[in-house]
């Protein structure tokens, strides 16, 4: 058996974040729709989820054709079994990740960044799979005094902390 590796390279527009996961079924557009569209009304979308049993097409849904065009697009590149790509904007991933982990058919996540990502794939003769995501960039040292300041400012700033 051989096994080849390929990497789609992932740059969400400026103002929007990316998450990434993997699931198990057909229903997982609507349910993870539902989860995103209660945990704020305000939140555009787009989910797409690649299908590897039946059809096997890329199932999607969302409240924002762009986002919507967007992850179908991804989905499109990625073509790894049960994978699902969402993109937001007007939202948080920290408002949404723990009401998409609560999805029953949803079995992992791999990122949820507004960073350029790299999805990692491998593929065999049976078909392809993720094996995971580079999310960013290099380390570039430790936090200074300033940094930690400069950190503490921002979360105050965005309305996290108090």
């Amino acid at each position: 058996m051989e096994i080849k590796f390929s990497i789609v390279k992932i740059e969400p527009p400026e103002g929007t974040n990316v998450i990434i996961g993997q699931s198990h079924f057909i229903k997982t557009v609507e349910d993870l729709y539902e989860a995103l569209i209660t945990a704020s009304t305000a939140i555009k979308f787009g989910i797409a989820f690649v299908e590897s049993s039946g059809k096997c097409l890329i199932r999607y849904d969302g409240n924002d054709e762009e986002l919507t065009k967007l992850a179908v697009k991804y989905a499109n590149e990625i073509r790894a079994g049960h994978a699902f790509i969402i993109f937001i904007k007007d939202g948080w991933p920290i408002n949404v990740l723990n009401r998409i982990k609560n999805v029953m058919e949803v079995v992992t996540l791999f990122a949820a960044t507004a960073n350029p990502i790299q999805v990692l794939i491998a593929e065999t003769d049976q078909g392809r799979g993720i094996i995971g995501v580079i999310d960013g960039f290099h380390t570039k040292g430790i936090e200074t005094d300033e940094d930690k300041r400069e950190r503490r400012e921002f979360l105050r700033k965005i309305g996290y902390k108090r």
